[in-house]
Formats: C-alpha cells, structure tokens, sequence
C-alpha cells in the first residue's frame, strides 16, 4: 500500500510515562560521561510510570511505594529489545540533540585553562609580584573560567601582550597612543577603547600601582597615563607656574605667562608637538594640589620659584614635562600630601625623575598636624620613607593625614626664595 508512514519504533517512549524517567537518564548520562552504572529513580510516581518501570525490569513494583528506582543498564537493555537501539541513541534522537559530556567539557576546560595560564607565565612581567596577584585573582575569582567558556582565551593572551609592552618600555620613552597600542598587540586599533581587554589590562596596572579597580572614565584614564599609555593628549595636562622656555609656540607661551606670573596650563598635545627647552637656574618645585600653585601666583606673582603642579596623580603631561626639567639641567623637588598615596607618589618622582622631597620629613608633618583641624585618618600607613625614616613611624603613631593645605605657608617661604632650600 503506498503512502503509508511506517510505525514509530521510539512511539512508546515519547509518551507521558517515560518523561521524567528519561529526563533523569539524560542527566546522569552527561554527568558520568555515558556510564550505564548508576541507577535513577522517580519519587512519586504516577500508575503509568510505574507500569513502564514494570516493564523495564519484568519485576512487580507495589502501587504503595513512594519512590521507584531502576537501573541505566536495565532501560537500556529495554530499550534495544523493544526498538533496537541503546539508551544514549533514543535520548538523542527524542530530544533531537546529542547527549552533553561534561567529563570532557570539564577536561577540555581544565586543559584550556591550564594552557592560558602557561602562555601568560611566559611573559617578560611574570616574575612582578603585581602581574603574580593579577594572574591569581583571574584564575580563582571565575574570570579566566568565563573567557574559556565563551571561547574568548585570546583576549587573556592580548592582555598579556599589553603587559609585556608596557613592562618592557624604557624610563624617558615617549608616551605611546593607545591606539598604537592597540595595534602593535592585538593587530586593530580599538581593540583598548572599550571591554573585556582593556578591562584586565587596567586590572592589572591598578595592582602595579597599588589602587582599587577603576570604576570612572577619570580613573581608567589616570591608569593608562601612569603607564604612559595616551588615551587623550588633550585631556592629559599639567599646571605650570614660572618655567620660562625656549621653543616655538608653547615654550614662548610660557616664558610670556612666567613674566607676569600667570599660571599656565600645558597639554600633552602642546608638550609633544612643541618640544620645550626650559630656562632653569635653580630648583624646580612640584605640589600636588593646586590650591598651593594658586597662592603661590597670588602672593608671589613673577616672583615665585618656577612650580609645577600636578593635580593629583602625575598624568603623562607632567612626566613629559618633568623629563624636559631635568634634560636642561633641571633638578626637581617634590612635594604631596601625607598621606598614603601621597608618600608613594614622592617615591615614584624620586625614582623615575630623581625628584628630592620637599619638606617631606617628620617635623614637616608634625607641623603640618598641629595646623590640621580636620582630622582625617589614614586608610593605609606608608610602608617606609627612606629619605627620613622616622617620617613612616610617627605617621603609622599618629595615623591622621596632612594634606598640603595645612603646610602651604612653608611651601610659601621656599617659592619666595628660590635659592634656600629646607635642610
């Protein structure tokens, strides 16, 4: 007879009474990798399903019990009596996809893992303590599990690339753009602009530095310009006051601004376009707030030191400029808050642009203390301050921060007689 669709074979187990005993073979066929040894069970089962078990096993199950068990081998035996084919093959073909491995995604993952960690112990920063936290901390807190599973390993790799590039530059190299960043790493220029990369390269840099994790446009910023990495040459400045220079353009314009002792705010764009030679004949002083420069303009005027001011955290202008400052002769004398970040700070200007510190020593601050009255305590106590070692014990004493504010009438005396420095 033509036309006629021939019988199901599997039309038995596509009913009600097989579902959940089905669902539950599925679940631990996946979770064992295909083992027929376990066994499964159905708690409460309606009559139907318990004349399908009776079935499977030719054994009577008494409508009473509360929870019917069978073993995987015993349905699969069942099953190729009555249609042929095995367990595994009838999930499939009922619920129209292949049966999950786990055991090997587990092991394919572990494997992928594993590999990923290799290559990123293979870079020129894994010996840094900060690259060692950051590799930790992405391997237990799930992340690296994440772009495993997603398939995404090569941005863990990228990210490593970035590290290496950054670890591996010169002190007194020019600020690279991040977009030729990006290019020289990952082969396209935006790759650094927005997530998952640029969010574990920043993770990083902020355990070089010390700092939480960014959470502002401001803060990722200042993280890439800490790692003079040039996310915007416009955005990134620095404040001057009194620095006269030789040089087309912004050296001229700062040599008018220090004759009429004006402040001046000098761009990343301007420093690297406009190369500078600045006239140094004495020291030149670095503050961190600008409420300090302000005064120095307001009281001191043309006659102020020459003073540069940070702003905070030291962006890519100011290292550039900095840089500059001591190619001419320059020497540098730095001054910050008391306080954590800025005791770190001093170190690093001593570091990368061999800045003294300036009035940074221990009755520095215990005068600045007596002045304070805001009392605000420190987060975190400086570990050492090898310029005056006595400086970190008497702050871990008191454990209150002086910020430059309180010390700006010091700072004062020094500006107005450029020559006499503090002892």
């Amino acid at each position: 007879m033509t036309g006629s669709t021939p019988p199901d074979p599997l039309a038995p187990y596509r009913g009600g009474a097989y579902q959940r005993l089905l669902a539950a073979a599925r679940r631990s066929l996946e979770r064992t990798g295909g083992s027929l040894e376990a066994t499964i069970g159905i708690t409460a089962p309606r009559e139907d399903e318990r004349q399908a078990i009776i079935g499977i096993t030719g054994q009577y199950r008494d409508a009473s019990v509360k929870r019917l068990t069978v073993s995987l081998a015993a349905v699969d035996a069942a099953m190729r009596r009555g249609c042929g084919l095995g367990l595994q093959a009838v999930l499939e073909r009922i619920h129209a996809r292949p049966l999950d491995d786990r055991p090997a995604e587990r092991a394919a993952e572990a494997a992928a893992r594993r590999q990923a960690m290799d290559i990123a112990h293979a870079s020129a920063a894994a010996p840094e303590p900060w690259f060692a936290q950051w590799l930790a901390e992405i391997g237990s807190d799930g992340t690296l599990t994440k772009l495993v599973r997603a398939g995404e390993e090569k941005l863990l790799h990228q990210a490593v690339r970035v590290l290496d590039t950054l670890h591996r530059r010169s002190p007194g190299q020019p600020p690279i753009p991040i977009p030729s960043l990006a290019t020289d790493t990952t082969g396209y220029p935006k790759t650094l602009n927005q997530g998952t990369l640029p969010t574990l390269v920043l993770r990083a840099l902020a355990l070089r530095h010390e700092l939480p994790r960014p959470k502002t446009a401001e803060e990722r910023r200042s993280l890439w310009d800490m790692a003079e990495v040039v996310v915007d040459d416009l955005a990134s400045h620095v404040l001057v006051l009194n620095l006269p220079s030789e040089g087309d353009g912004l050296g001229r314009w700062l040599s008018d601004a220090a004759h009429h002792g004006m402040p001046f705010r000098a761009m990343l764009y301007q420093l690297v376009t406009m190369p500078i030679i600045p006239i140094t004949t004495g020291p030149v002083f670095v503050c961190e707030n600008p409420a300090v420069l302000r005064r120095a303009a307001a009281h001191l005027g043309r006659y102020a030191a020459p003073l540069i001011c940070t702003e905070g955290r030291p962006a890519t202008a100011f290292h550039r400029l900095a840089n500059a400052v001591t190619a001419a002769g320059g020497t540098l004398h730095y001054h910050g808050d008391f306080d954590h970040a800025g005791i770190a700070m001093t170190m690093a200007a001593g570091k990368r642009h061999a800045a003294t510190p300036w009035r940074m020593r221990r009755q520095d601050y215990l005068r600045g203390l007596s002045r304070t009255e805001d009392r605000y305590l420190l987060s975190k106590v400086p570990d050492a301050t090898p310029w005056d070692p006595t400086l970190a014990r008497v702050m871990a004493e008191h454990r209150i921060a002086v910020y430059e504010e309180a010390v700006t009438d010091d700072l004062l005396v020094d500006l107005a007689h450029r020559n006499n420095l503090p002892d």
